[in-house]
């Protein structure tokens, strides 16, 4: 017997059109969107976010719910008649359901009585420029909840239009794709075809010979500017242009025409109503069969809004990053306050903030940043990450702990069990090893194609003699961070004139970009 399925929802009194729906998700490129390391972060962060174990971006299909980035979950779809999504993505608010069980429309879902085990649900709707619902990014968790903070809900929100972004970039990237095919076909076939085509594109279209002199500009050019026809002609266009972008434009429109390789920035465009709106200004050029240049083509594409909502999303993640870097501050203070009220506590009670602190370091070298508080060091970098590290451990203008060889990419992943590690190793030269007395250490980063050395030498301390067996508690966190969180190999060679580590790490251990 087939099971009946449930029509599509209805959404603020009119029915959603199908055929248009289809029509604007076959507009984008998904293919190229699906699984990217962009929207997995985003999935990362949002479920960080709220707190739950499932974080996905799902378009819903006529027949399916796909997801393009999925955390905590292995399943790349469901039928759409199971779909929160397909309800969720018609409404202009954060649609919570606290307890899934409760709620009549999805207490019989086969995903809230089957193994996904659904009871909280929290979606942002997924809409196009013109109002067709797409799908939602949504938070899932096996338990119920009360709902979500204001900061939570306008987090999901700046997350999702971010989403929209990334599909729009798709969509204009397959849409420029086509049109250079198209250009090329129009130059062969007429220029009278060209500018007809070129008249219809949606992103404001011209062209320049050679040398650079604009010559051509289509309709939207002159809609978006309110210029007069033939006035931008020549150097004109570079008045459009914000004063501060001015010289930039030009320097980088120089180079592309001396180099001829692909011109590509973003700059401030001066609107119709006089106010400056971000644009994104690409051009290619047309090559004769000698490869000599006989024509630039390019496009200018508006990007005001991605520009905000990229603005809000860096104010909601410096914003959290901010709280975490609070709660390091507070957990340090109680176990201050822990080892005032219990004195034999103390000493353990130093190791711990100390410990903290290394964390917090890390956290702080790796969270997003504003242009002011940014590291100087590069943000995805060991030798960054390690140089903040052991700064508390170099004596006056003495580097005391030298770090060498090759750079490796790292992420807010693999910079908690870095720290540990790191941190224990240091502190351990301290108390006893080689940075007990005038003592050094230098640690030799080696890159393979599948793993790295880290090799960590002492040097100049005191006679070294091997611990008895079993470690204490530094021993362990080492063992945790290294080999449990890494993937690691640690061996430890106790020689007599000071201790050699040598830890071997999967390249993919250190950054998402690795996998």
């Amino acid at each position: 017997m087939s099971e009946t399925r449930p029509a599509p929802p209805v959404a603020r009194g009119w029915q959603v059109d199908e055929s248009r729906r289809m029509a604007a998700l076959d507009s984008y490129d998904l293919e190229s969107l699906r699984n990217s390391a962009g929207l997995k972060q985003i999935t990362d962060f949002a479920a960080a976010l709220c707190g739950t174990p499932v974080a996905l971006v799902s378009l819903v299909e006529e027949t399916r719910q796909v997801f393009l980035s999925r955390t905590g979950v292995d399943v790349a779809e469901t039928p759409r008649h199971t779909s929160f999504c397909a309800h969720a993505m018609l409404g202009d608010q954060v649609m919570v359901v606290p307890d899934a069980t409760l709620d009549p429309r999805f207490a019989a879902n086969e995903l809230v009585t089957g193994d996904m085990h659904i009871r909280f649900y929290a979606g942002a709707p997924l809409v196009s420029d013109d109002g067709v619902p797409l799908g939602s990014l949504c938070v899932i968790d096996s338990v119920p909840r009360d709902g979500l903070t204001p900061l939570q809900e306008q987090g999901l929100r700046t997350l999702a239009e971010n989403i929209m972004v990334r599909l729009r970039d798709s969509r204009d990237a397959a849409a420029w794709r086509a049109a250079e095919n198209n250009t090329r076909r129009a130059l062969v076939d007429s220029e009278d075809r060209f500018r007809t085509l070129a008249d219809t594109m949606p992103q404001m279209v011209w062209s320049t010979l050679p040398d650079g002199y604009h010559d051509y500009y289509n309709a939207r050019w002159y809609e978006f500017t309110g210029t007069p026809e033939g006035s931008t002609d020549g150097e004109g266009w570079n008045g459009m242009f914000h004063p501060d972008d001015q010289d930039r434009a030009w320097t980088v429109w120089r180079h592309s025409l001396t180099t001829g390789e692909p011109y590509n920035i973003e700059y401030r465009l001066r609107h119709f109503d006089g106010t400056y709106r971000w644009v994104l200004g690409r051009a290619l050029p047309i090559r004769d069969d000698n490869g000599t240049i006989t024509r630039w083509f390019g496009t200018c594409t508006d990007i005001q809004e991605q520009k905000m909502a990229l603005e809000e999303r860096e104010v909601i993640s410096h914003e959290l990053s901010h709280r975490i870097k609070n709660i390091f501050a507070v957990i340090s203070g109680l176990i201050s306050f822990a080892a005032r009220s219990t004195p034999g506590f103390a000493p353990i009670a130093t190791d711990l903030r100390e410990r903290i602190t290394a964390l917090g370091r890390a956290h702080d070298f790796v969270r997003p940043h504003s242009p002011a508080s940014r590291p100087s060091a590069q943000q995805d970098s060991l030798h960054g990450l390690l140089g903040e590290l052991f700064a508390p451990y170099h004596r006056g203008d003495v580097t005391t702990v030298k770090v060498v060889g090759d750079d490796i990419a790292i992420d807010d992943r693999s910079a908690t069990p870095l720290a540990l590690l790191f941190h224990e190793l240091a502190t351990n030269a301290t108390k006893y090893g080689a940075l007990s007395t005038a003592g050094v250490v230098e640690l030799t980063v080696t890159r393979g194609a599948e793993r790295a050395q880290l090799h960590w030498v002492e040097r100049g301390g005191p006679a070294v003699v091997a611990p008895a067996q079993g470690g204490g508690f530094g021993s362990q966190l080492i063992e945790l961070s290294a080999v449990r969180q890494l993937g690691s190999t640690v061996t430890r060679d106790w020689r007599h004139e000071g201790l050699v580590v040598t830890i071997e790490v999967p390249m993919a251990a250190f950054s998402r970009e690795h996998n």
